[in-house]
């Protein structure tokens, strides 16, 4: 059975996450979800003739308050038995646009160039929903590779309530361009239910996302969540057909480098028969370091393996 979760002023949180966040639906196990987002605050919807804002959209700007974060976000979704020490296992089967329009935009103080760019501005975008084409306003189109800039489970439940803002141990605002349709997200869990949320669409990242935004719109996507017992994850990890990826967060890029790579480093070792030093040789060989982002107060670094080496030396 597939449950839909729709975007409403009752199934979503604006700006955060909280462990005490009541579930909005509970799965068992390996079951399928359907969860529709939206995005965009009332200043930045559009005025255009061929761009349509949803009535969903409009009804949860007229009753919900924002706190701490930006992001608006469905759910959370409960996993029955999913216990601290669990992991969810988040298999992406499908991601689509929902929305004809997104925006892009740049702040004062904010991005990576913010003493070039220290003014404001944004441009509102149109996705042809059908071809899967984001239309520029410069006349320039690209090919959508829609995710959900947001997803994650409950934080760690002394913390409290914390902000969509920035990646943690949790998984959050991760905005990592390889997590979309065929990719398998793992995601600790911190609290009961594990109770997974997700948000931010994109319609289009580049690596850095080094404005701020990306093409932020709303999206439909179709998980499969199933449950990995004692997994024992300290933060989040993905795979896709072709890689296994790592992931670190850290206001200091290097820092999350580091992380990011000793993460890597100890996946190869246990998957392998490799040792710390010889997988660190390899890792210098063969594994891309990647910058996920650089505009989340907490920066992304992800490093991708391929399988294929990988497997040459599996266990």
């Amino acid at each position: 059975m597939t449950q839909t979760l729709l975007p409403s002023p009752t199934t979503v949180h604006w700006g955060y996450f909280d462990a005490t966040l009541k579930p909005i639906a509970t799965i068992d196990p390996g079951e399928t979800v359907t969860i529709t987002s939206v995005s965009g605050t009332r200043e930045n919807l559009p005025t255009e003739a061929d761009m349509t804002v949803r009535p969903e959209l409009v009804a949860i700007l007229d009753a919900v308050t924002p706190e701490l974060g930006p992001h608006i976000l469905t759910g959370p979704v409960a996993v029955r038995g999913a216990q601290p020490g669990d992991a969810l296992r988040v298999e992406i089967l499908d991601v689509q646009l929902t929305d004809d329009w997104g925006y892009t935009l740049f702040k004062p103080g904010m991005g990576t160039l913010p003493d070039d760019f220290d003014y404001f501005r944004r441009v509102h975008i149109g996705l042809d929903r059908a071809n899967g084409v984001v239309k520029t306003p410069w006349g320039i189109t690209l090919k959508a590779r829609p995710f959900f800039g947001v997803m994650g489970t409950a934080p760690k439940p002394a913390v409290g309530r914390v902000s969509t803002t920035m990646p943690s141990h949790f998984g959050g605002n991760i905005d990592n361009k390889e997590l979309g349709a065929g990719c398998v997200l793992y995601l600790p869990v911190w609290t009961e239910g594990g109770l997974f949320s997700c948000g931010d669409g994109h319609a289009v990242q580049g690596d850095g996302e080094v404005c701020v935004t990306a093409v932020e719109t709303g999206l439909t996507g179709t998980f499969k969540i199933d449950l990995v017992k004692n997994a024992q994850l300290e933060a989040p990890y993905a795979e896709t057909k072709d890689h296994l990826i790592s992931m670190a967060f850290d206001p200091d890029l290097d820092e999350a480098a580091r992380i990011a790579l000793r993460r890597m480093v100890s996946m190869i070792v246990a998957r392998t028969t490799l040792t710390p030093d010889d997988a660190y040789m390899l890792c210098s060989l063969a594994a891309d370091v990647r910058v996920t982002q650089l505009v989340n107060l907490d920066k992304g670094i992800h490093v991708m393996m391929p399988h294929a080496v990988l497997n040459q030396s599996k266990r």
